[in-house]
C-alpha cells in the first residue's frame, strides 16, 4: 500500500502488480521518509549518479584500442586529401615546371587565368555539358526509378539497368565511340536506314559536347535511378491509396506527390550529378581529346595538358583551385535553393 498526500488529505494507492509495482513501490520508499513526508534530496537521484552504466576506467583503457584502429584512415586522409590540397594552393602562388624549385609569384598566375581565352572557353563547354548532363540525367534516373517503383518488381531488370554504372568509364567511352563511328557504329547505320543520312557525333562542333553528355548520362542513370528508388520505398503507399481515392491519375500523382516528396534525394542527386559533370576528363580524353577545334576541350583536360604536356604546374593548380572554388558554390547554392535538409514527409 503506497500512501500519498494531496493537501491536508493522505489518500491510499494500491499498485500494480508484478515488476511494474515493485518498482514504483521502491521509487517511493525512497523518496519518502517513514512519516510519509518527501525526503530531503531524495535517495533515488543518489543511487542513480552512483551507478553508471560504464566507469571512465573503463573508457579509458578502450581509448588506445579506438586511436590504433583509426590511424590508417587518419594516414590515408592526411597523405592523399590534406597534404595534396595544401600543396595545390601553394603552388598555384609560384611558378613550378618539375625541374626547376616553384618560385613565388604571387597573384600572376590568376593574372593570366582571367585573360586566357583558352580557359573560358574550356569553362563555357564544361558548364554546358553540366547543364546538358544534369537536366537531361536527372529526368532519366527519375522516370527509370518510378518505372521500376511503379511498374515492375523483377529483381532482373533492375540490375541490368545497374550494369553501366559498373563499367569503368574509359570502357564505356571506347564503346560508345565505336558505337558512334561514322562509317561502321550501329547508330549511324539505323539512321542512315531511317533518314539516309549518318550523322558525325563526336567529329562535330555542334554534337560532341551533346554526345560526351549522352554518354555520360547512360553510365551514371543506373546509380541516381537506385538512389531515387530507395527514396520511392521512403513514400508510404496509404499516400497514393488516397490519391486514388480522390480520382488523381499517375501523372497528377507523380506531379503533385511524388516529385515534392523526393526533393531531399532529388536535391542530392542534382548536387552529385554536378560535381561528377565538372570533373570529366576519360570521356573526353578517350572519344575526342578536346576536338574538334577545341569544341570538347573541358575544363579538366586544359588542366591536364597544362600540367602535363606543358608541365606548367603553377598555372595548372591556379585553374584547380578555381574549380574547386567554384564546386563549393554552385553544391551549397544547390542546398540551399533545393532546402534538401526538409521533407514533406515530416
Amino acid at each position: 500500500m503506497v500512501v500519498t498526500s494531496k493537501g491536508n488529505h493522505t489518500t491510499p494507492v494500491k499498485p500494480s502488480s508484478g515488476a511494474a509495482g515493485a518498482a514504483v513501490t521502491t521509487a517511493t520508499s525512497l523518496l519518502t521518509k517513514k512519516d510519509g513526508r518527501p525526503a530531503k534530496g531524495g535517495k533515488l537521484a543518489k543511487v542513480r549518479r552512483s551507478t553508471p552504466t560504464r566507469s571512465f576506467a573503463a573508457r579509458r583503457r578502450d581509448l588506445p584500442v579506438a586511436l590504433l584502429l583509426i590511424v590508417p584512415s587518419v594516414v590515408g586522409f592526411l597523405v592523399f586529401y590534406a597534404y595534396p590540397t595544401f600543396r595545390g594552393i601553394y603552388l598555384s602562388f609560384t611558378d613550378f615546371r618539375v625541374l626547376s624549385p616553384p618560385s613565388w609569384v604571387g597573384l600572376e598566375n590568376l593574372r593570366t587565368m582571367v585573360h586566357d581565352d583558352v580557359f573560358w572557353q574550356s569553362l563555357w563547354v564544361t558548364v554546358y555539358f553540366v547543364l546538358l548532363s544534369v537536366v537531361f540525367g536527372t529526368l532519366m534516373s527519375l522516370l527509370t526509378a518510378v518505372v521500376l517503383h511503379r511498374v515492375t518488381r523483377s529483381s532482373t531488370l533492375r540490375g541490368v539497368i545497374l550494369l553501366p554504372f559498373l563499367i569503368s568509364n574509359v570502357i564505356a567511352a571506347l564503346v560508345w565511340q565505336w558505337m558512334l563511328d561514322p562509317t561502321m557504329g550501329i547508330i549511324n547505320i539505323a539512321l542512315e536506314h531511317l533518314t539516309g543520312q549518318s550523322i558525325l557525333f563526336l567529329g562535330s562542333g555542334d554534337w560532341v559536347v551533346p554526345a560526351i553528355a549522352a554518354i555520360s548520362v547512360w553510365k551514371w542513370m543506373g546509380y541516381y535511378a537506385l538512389l531515387i528508388f530507395a527514396g520511392l520505398q521512403t513514400i508510404p503507399p496509404t499516400i497514393y491509396e488516397a490519391a486514388r481515392v480522390d480520382g488523381a491519375s499517375e501523372w497528377q500523382m507523380f506531379r503533385r506527390l511524388t516529385v515534392p516528396l523526393l526533393r531531399p534525394i532529388l536535391a542530392m542527386v542534382v548536387v552529385l550529378t554536378v560535381i561528377n559533370s565538372f570533373q570529366v576528363f576519360d570521356i573526353v580524353q578517350v572519344t575526342t581529346k578536346g576536338g574538334p577545334a577545341h569544341a570538347s576541350n573541358v575544363l579538366q583536360k586544359y588542366i591536364y595538358d597544362k600540367a602535363f604536356s606543358q608541365f606548367d604546374f603553377g598555372y595548372a593548380a591556379t585553374m584547380s583551385l578555381a574549380l574547386f572554388a567554384l564546386l563549393i558554390t554552385v553544391t551549397f547554392t544547390q542546398l540551399r535553393l533545393a532546402r534538401a535538409n526538409e521533407s514533406d514527409l515530416n
